[in-house]
């Protein structure tokens, strides 16, 4: 459920985007290449249904439970001016998170340690836990809790 609000959300912004795709700062560092690093193991049930469990290789695993500090842009899951819990992402939420030429782009779920972060399009950055998700009904699969925003425009 809160993934198909997120998807909503990102669809609303794309359709009332301005025509030209707004220029970003980019965000990569160490952190953001590991999280690029998740990876997917592929099962099919009895049924015929098929089921993506995360896997996450060492550099992951070697970053759960530690405080990070990670630049990026918010991608709220619903409308409104100040969110705590939202996704933080390498891409501004103007541009198409499925476009470019290296693949999806990396998003974490971000949940605030206590008050709200405004939302902006400009880029700022968090500091807060990683938690890796291996049940999806509970969120992302990289998620960062306790977070606190530590630089914003």
């Amino acid at each position: 459920m809160l993934f198909r609000r997120l998807f909503a959300s990102i669809l609303l912004f794309t359709f009332t985007a301005q025509a030209q795709t707004p220029d970003h700062q980019p965000m990569m560092n160490e952190v953001w290449e590991a999280f690029d690093q998740l990876m997917y193991k592929v099962t099919t049930e009895d049924d015929g249904t098929t089921v993506y469990t995360p896997h996450f290789p060492k550099v992951l695993k070697d970053l759960d439970h530690t405080t990070v500090t990670l630049p990026g842009y918010m991608v709220p899951f619903e409308l409104g001016r100040d969110h705590h819990m939202f996704m933080l992402s390498v891409l501004p939420v103007m541009q198409c998170m499925f476009c470019g030429q290296n693949g999806i782009p990396p998003l974490v779920q971000v949940t605030m340690k206590s008050g709200k972060a405004r939302f902006s399009n400009n880029p700022f950055k968090i500091r807060g836990k990683v938690y890796l998700n291996t049940n999806l009904e509970k969120g992302a699969e990289i998620q960062i809790l306790d977070a606190e925003v530590v630089e914003q425009d």
